[in-house]
Parts: structure tokens; sequence; C-alpha cells
């Protein structure tokens, strides 16, 4: 009887943890519509999502018609995006380091950002706006996808995929793809800062169809990758193992990063590059919640975006000048990244 009551409180003990960053994450969004250079009281935000919620004019009837418009054309769209590309970051980083075994994975380990900055700089270089908005991250996001392709490739040997090749194959490619983007800032004359804002990363031009998009690709990769979450907590303990006890692992492996790199590639083309969230949170979740990636994978998807959320929120309403949302999270997450290193030398990682 004793293991069953424990379990019962490991597993009670992981939904309060959940709910609180629910309610934490639903907090972080509607102060955070609060705070600018209009401020506006959280009553009044919850008037305005009500009334757009409900089509009843009647909630805002006595507001100013400004603030509607600030908090749903403004604010909701850019706070929405950082809340689910942070959210989309930390997943992809749960499955590259479920999967490598390797505490210092990224959505960034595999050159995806890399491809994605490379596409992006090429379409803001040739000055390409046939699809408008669309144009740049249509582009980045074929430029991470087809690096992702490249990299599984040069990375299979025998139809198996080996962590310590994907992970050399993705240096590989990164290193050449970010000698172009070089050479791209190097002839881009006039259009040079347009490239590196958008390489420093922002959600200042965030949308709704932005946030429609980084959305539905969120959910379907938390839906996928929590669906093989048991498979990924079997392929820890090695791929003899995770054989022998009916994983199909390189089935399973493929499946992983294809999702995982998927959520990463929309992520960085809709908002460019991001670094440290998918290094940071897993492991600050793996600390409260444990290595079960059934747990860790939904509770490191609420702790990303409300990370990056506060974050951008700092850069956005705080700071007296914004800083690229990207250079913010470089700053917090680089010594983040020295202590990771640190224990990884000492052996107390994945060994």
């Amino acid at each position: 009887m004793t293991p069953k009551v424990q379990f019962h409180g490991k597993d009670t003990r992981f939904l309060l943890i959940t709910v609180m960053l629910v309610i934490l994450t639903l907090a972080a969004i509607i102060v955070s519509a609060g705070m600018g250079y209009i401020a506006i009281g959280q009553s009044d935000i919850l008037r305005v999502i009500g009334a757009r919620l409900f089509s009843s004019n009647s909630l805002v009837a006595n507001l100013d018609p400004s603030i509607p418009y600030v908090v749903m054309d403004v604010r909701l769209p850019r706070i929405l995006t950082a809340a689910l590309v942070g959210a989309g970051l930390a997943l992809s980083g749960v499955i590259y380091q479920g999967i490598l075994l390797n505490p210092l994975a990224d959505p960034y380990t595999l050159g995806i950002s890399s491809g994605a900055a490379f596409g992006a700089s090429l379409a803001l270089l040739a000055n390409i706006s046939m699809l408008g908005f669309f144009s740049t991250p249509l582009f980045a996001f074929t430029g991470a996808v087809a690096t992702l392709l490249l990299v599984m490739r040069l990375s299979t040997f025998n139809g198996q995929i080996s962590a310590q090749t994907l992970i050399l194959s993705g240096v590989i490619v990164g290193a050449i793809l970010s000698a172009g983007i070089s050479f791209m800032k190097y002839i881009a004359d006039e259009q040079v800062a347009v490239i590196i804002f958008w390489l420093m990363g922002s959600f200042a031009s965030a949308t709704w169809g932005g946030v429609v998009l980084v959305l539905l690709t969120v959910f379907a990769g938390l839906g996928v990758t929590l669906f093989f979450a048991r498979d990924l907590n079997i392929m820890s303990l090695g791929r003899r193992s995770s054989d022998s006890l009916g994983v199909d692992t390189a089935r399973v492996r493929r499946m992983l990063l294809l999702s995982a790199s998927f959520v990463a590639a929309v992520c960085v083309a809709v908002t460019g590059i991001i670094g440290f969230i998918g290094l940071i949170v897993p492991h600050l979740m793996r600390y409260i919640v444990g290595p079960d990636n059934r747990k860790l994978i939904p509770a490191s998807a609420l702790a990303g975006a409300v990370l990056l959320l506060t974050a951008d929120t700092i850069t956005r309403a705080v700071l007296p000048v914004e800083v690229p949302i990207g250079v913010l999270t470089a700053l917090i997450g680089g010594p983040f990244f020295c202590v990771i290193f640190r224990q990884k030398q000492k052996g107390k990682f994945y060994e």
C-alpha cells in the first residue's frame, strides 16, 4: 500500500504545481497587459477581454475608446506571442535534452536557429515582400526545416541516428550558416540594420495571425511530445534497454526530433533568435517536478511562457529603453549556461 500512497502524493504535488503555473501564467498576461506607456487597471483589462469574447459592448461603454485598441490590437498580440514562444522553446529544450542526454542541449543545438536566421537574412537582403508580413517568417521557417533535414541526413548511418553525430552535424552546419549570415551582413549596406534587428529577436511586430500560427504549432507539438513522453523516459536507459522494452527507438527519436524542431522553427521564424529559454527552463523544472517527461513537458511549457513573458514585459514596460529580447535572455541565460557546464564537468548531469 505504501508505494501507491507515495505515487498519489507525487501526483497531487504535480497537479498543484501545474495549477499554480497556470494561474501564474494568466496573472502574468493580465498584469503585463496593463503595463506600458498608458497604465491600465486589471479590471479594465478583464472588461475589454470579456467584451471581445462575448461581443458585449456594454462592458466597455464607459471606458476611454483608446483602451480597447491598446489592449486588443497592440499589447495582447505581443503578450500572447511571447508566452507561446516561451512555451514552445521550453518544450523543444526538454525534448532535445531528453533525446541527446545532454544538459547543454537546447532548440539551437542542431543549428535550427542558424538555418532560420540564414533564411530570414536572405529574405531581408533581397527585400522579398511578396507575402507581406509573412515573407520573412516563411523564408526563416524554410531555412530552419532545410537545416534540420540536412543535419538528420548527415547524422544518419545505416538507418540509425546517433546523439553524438547529431550534435556534431548541428555544430558543423550551424557554423557554415553563420558564415553565410556574416557574409550577407557584409554586403547588405543599408539593410544590415534590419537584419541585425531581426537576429536579436523581437515581439514588436507581433500580430494576431502570428499568435494563431504559434498557438496551433505549440499545441500540436505538445500533443505529439506528450504522446511519446513515456517512450522518452524509457529511452533514457539506453538504446539496448529501450529496444528490449518494446520501444522503437529510431522511430520515436525521429518523431520527437521533427516535432521539437518544427515547434522551434516556427517560434524562431515569427520572432527571431531568442536563446537560452530552452536551456534554462527544463533544468529549473527538473528540480521541481522531477525527470519524468510526462510531468516535465507540460510544466516546462508553462514555466517557459511565464519566463519569456516576464522578460519581454521588463524590456517593454520597465526599462527606459527597449532592449531586444534576445539580448536580455542571453544576459540572463549566459551565466546559467556556465553553471550547467561546470556541473556537467563534475559529472552531476546525465552520468
